[in-house]
């Protein structure tokens, strides 16, 4: 019940965050339906666990963004008032685990209700049965199955956020923080570019390989090798890993040789926020090369149909992503509100403050865009030639 106050008298903009991760759930449902919908018209088929093994990566994709959501959810952070009424750090992780918990359901039985309606169990709207063939609407629909499916979104995504949220404890003694130090470098670089370099050479390796056992991806793109997709997932989680680390590595070049004003500020800034926008920004740059080099390895088959089930959940992964990343943006700049304020106080002008962010911006743009460009053609290269 608390959790559900909060969710109704919350910012209309949390708000909208929690619905759109309530349409990402619908989507990700949707799509398990949908792949256990093969599995009922085609008995034995080995397609059916490929497709389920599929909508792993919209699922992941849902569940990032809802922990996103959650960490700048402003209505579950302890606050002095809450620790009196028994509302601590451990009671607010559990209700933002819940809200959360409560928008993945609603998206859930969204789903469940739009893929009744197109097997034309539900009747009375329009497209009744409409995509009943595919759908296998002439098998009953096991309920459990359908259940246990639907259930993955709202326990996975209840439970990563409590996990992101759980109250640190901090060391008996330990010296708070000086709000005027520069943060330390963030530790994942180094690994980071240890896997995506190893992701590249997996990928060029199996690709190399004639007898490499195929497997059948979304958009019927058949036969690529397995290795593969192993390399783009090592590639994709070296991205993430390393992106804290450069964002950190832009700041620190901003104040290098004799720094101004506006360059020590952005890169200030930079250094402070690695962790938080680094990481959604490797992984915006993981799905883009990924989806580029998804897209060079469908137009070298000779291809160009796409069904419906795989533009979905492109459209999921990839909206997913870039959410994620302006939810991090908007935290961010809620959090730098105070220093904002801070400085406009002791005079500084607003351009400043516009000239920083833009400047933040560009060099962001010029390190990650050519990066995503390279690791794409990299990725895509062996499979084409």
């Amino acid at each position: 019940m608390l959790a559900l106050r909060l969710a109704r008298g919350a910012h209309p903009l949390v708000l909208l965050r929690r619905l759109l991760v309530a349409a990402a759930a619908a989507g990700t449902g949707f799509l398990l339906l949908c792949a256990l919908a093969h599995a009922l018209g085609h008995p034995g088929s080995s397609g059916a666990a490929a497709r389920l093994a599929w909508c792993a990566l919209p699922l992941a994709a849902t569940v990032y963004f809802a922990v996103a959501v959650a960490r700048s959810d402003p209505g579950t952070k302890p606050r002095p008032g809450l620790s009196s009424v028994g509302l601590g750090p451990g009671r607010l992780m559990v209700v933002s685990a819940m809200t959360t918990a409560v928008a993945c359901t609603l998206g859930s039985m969204v789903a469940l209700l739009f893929f009744l309606h197109l097997r034309g169990d539900l009747t009375g709207l329009p497209f009744d049965g409409a995509a009943a063939e595919l759908l296998a609407a002439d098998r009953p629909l096991p309920l459990a199955a359908a259940l246990t499916l639907l259930a993955l979104a709202p326990l996975t995504a209840s439970v990563a956020v409590a996990l992101a949220l759980r109250p640190r404890r901090t060391k008996p003694g330990a010296e708070p923080a000086d709000p005027d130090a520069p943060p330390p470098a963030p530790g994942g670089l180094p690994w980071g570019v240890a896997l995506l370099a190893a992701g590249l050479a997996v990928e060029t390796y199996a690709s190399g390989a004639d007898a490499a056992p195929g497997l059948r991806m979304p958009g019927g793109i058949d036969g690529s090798p397995a290795g593969v997709l192993t390399g783009w997932a090592l590639t994709a989680i070296g991205l993430a890993l390393a992106g804290p680390g450069l964002t950190h590595l832009c700041g620190r070049l901003l104040q290098a040789v004799r720094p101004g004003a506006l360059r020590l500020l952005a890169g200030r800034v930079l250094m402070r926020e690695a962790r938080r926008i680094g990481q959604p920004l490797g992984v915006v740059c993981a799905v883009a090369s990924g989806a580029y080099a998804l897209t060079t390895l469908h137009a070298a088959g000779g291809r160009a149909d796409v069904g419906p089930l795989t533009t979905l959940g492109a459209l999921l992964v990839a909206g997913c992503t870039v959410l994620t990343l302006a939810t991090a943006a908007a935290e961010a700049r809620h959090t730098r509100a105070s220093t904002r304020a801070a400085l406009v106080r002791l005079g500084a002008p607003a351009s400043l403050l516009r000239g920083s962010a833009a400047l933040r911006t560009g060099v962001l743009a010029a390190t990650f865009g050519p990066l995503t460009w390279l690791v794409a053609q990299l990725s895509a290269m062996p499979l084409t030639h």
